[in-house]
């Protein structure tokens, strides 16, 4: 089998399984550089390359995964977030380029050095350590109720040769208060009405406990992480929050009734309501 050969097999067994033809690309890109170690200069260039014995082989089993609406990242192992690789699994969700913009929004106000940095909720660990790696000196804690997402997020770390402190702690029921300039969290938000209507390949395998929380409790997680914020901030510290664009004015209100100052809901690059940010007065 030559590459060409085989980005055809690609595009006709990902036919009908995903719709946009740049998706597609995309994703052919992927599956060379994780295949065959081919970047984008590569393909183009090896069009007629012969590909190594396994290769048909190798094709066949991503496609049929791929054709079950198996998440290509996990299929790979790796997903990118914010210009580096992070290792992914079934036990951590895999990280969203909307989630990178709260990420820039909290290196863009947050210029002072030392910071002490809270994660709550931190999955595969990709706010925490990208938030290591971006702010100066800072010092990241991290913290999650799933001890195999820990283990994804440490392992992360090592790779990205980052210092973060993770702890297994539920978010519901957090540890005695702590003192921190930053808390941020991206805990789950969306009910389970709303399900149904999510694409197969999210709802069938990434990890529930990480996406979904009653439709009569909507604000379950922000209940227990504004409370706990409010009291571990320091005074002018910054709480962060990825939302469910249907509450930005059930979180905003919240937030207010708890005592927070400069309340902000903001929209993300596609204009839907994504974040919730405030500050400790």
């Amino acid at each position: 089998m030559i590459l060409k050969e085989a980005i055809e097999q690609l595009k006709n067994g990902l036919a009908g399984v995903v719709a946009e033809p740049q998706e597609v690309q995309a994703m052919i890109r992927v599956i060379c550089e994780d295949v065959f170690n081919y970047d984008p200069v590569d393909v183009a260039l090896r069009q007629e390359s012969e590909l190594p014995g396994f290769a048909p082989q190798r094709i066949g089993e991503i496609i049929a995964r791929l054709q079950r609406h198996e998440p290509l990242q996990y299929i790979v192992g790796k997903a990118r977030f914010h210009g580096h690789s992070f290792k992914v699994t079934p036990a951590v969700l895999i990280p969203r380029p909307e989630t990178e913009q709260l990420v820039d929004m909290i290196i863009d106000e947050n210029p002072a050095s030392d910071l002490r940095v809270l994660d709550m909720g931190t999955g595969s660990g990709c706010i925490a350590i990208s938030l290591a790696r971006a702010l100066k000196f800072a010092r990241v804690d991290a913290l999650d109720v799933s001890r195999d997402a820990l283990d994804i997020a440490r392992e992360n770390a090592a790779d990205l040769k980052v210092k973060v402190r993770f702890f297994e702690c539920d978010m519901l029921a957090p540890q005695p208060a702590a003192s921190y300039d930053i808390i941020v969290s991206n805990p789950p938000y969306v009910c389970w009405s709303e399900r149904e209507a999510m694409e197969r390949n999210v709802k069938d395998y990434e990890p529930g406990q990480a996406l979904f929380v009653p439709d009569n409790n909507p604000l379950l997680f922000y209940k227990s992480i504004a409370p706990y914020a409010a009291q571990s901030l320091e005074k002018g510290g910054r709480l962060y929050l990825e939302i469910n664009q249907r509450f930005g004015n059930e979180v905003k209100g919240l937030l207010q009734d708890i005592g927070f100052d400069e309340v902000r809901i903001v929209e993300d690059s596609y204009g839907k309501v994504r974040f919730a940010a405030a500050m400790r007065g």
